[in-house]
């Protein structure tokens, strides 16, 4: 029982560290004010990809070719950047997300399906209680995404805003091109 938790917690976490998934989110925090908002957002679309997942146990994949989910993913990443990197801003003025719920549930949503540990929580699923396996990835991911959050917050604080969003723009198109390489 304890293992049917902490398996997925540990695999989760060890999984998504420095992942893109991380990335972004400090990225999407350093272009709000509502971080609270951000992160619910972030964790809800955890919450639906991650609970289908151990809904669908490893058929999940059946039903959406991955092929297409991480071709969707990827162009959604690089259209991400060039509007970030088009975006004009003054030095000392954050562009702001119009809405930081919907931008962090959107963006987190499309990038989790068809990932490795949504795929992961669906294996594990078949194999361990699914409710404790939900319990251990999201608990995890929840953690890691706070983390995000608030690295992002210290880091707007810190650096020059205009640079912050060259390079997350520089990131988004990077991780969308790279991302093709892998498919």
């Amino acid at each position: 029982m304890f293992a049917d938790f902490i398996v997925p917690f540990i695999t989760t976490a060890l999984a998504e560290l420095g992942d893109k998934t991380q990335i972004v989110i400090i990225v999407l925090s350093t272009r709000t004010k509502k971080h609270l908002v951000l992160l619910s957002g972030v964790i809800l679309a955890f919450i639906l990809t991650d609970g289908i997942a151990v809904l669908l146990g490893n058929y999940i994949t059946k039903i959406i070719p991955l092929f297409h989910i991480r071709i969707a993913s990827e162009i959604v990443f690089i259209i991400f950047g060039i509007i970030t990197l088009l975006s004009r801003e003054k030095d000392d003025e954050v562009k702001e997300l119009k809405n930081p719920f919907v931008s962090g549930f959107g963006i987190i949503f499309i990038s989790e399906l068809g990932d490795k540990t949504q795929i992961a929580a669906g294996l594990f699923a078949t194999k361990y209680n699914g409710a404790l396996v939900f319990l251990g990835v999201i608990f995890a991911l929840a953690i890691l995404s706070l983390l995000a959050v608030y690295l992002g917050k210290f880091i707007i604080e810190k650096l020059n805003r205009r640079m912050i969003s060259y390079i997350a723009g520089a990131i988004f198109i990077i991780i969308g091109i790279l991302a093709f390489f892998e498919i």
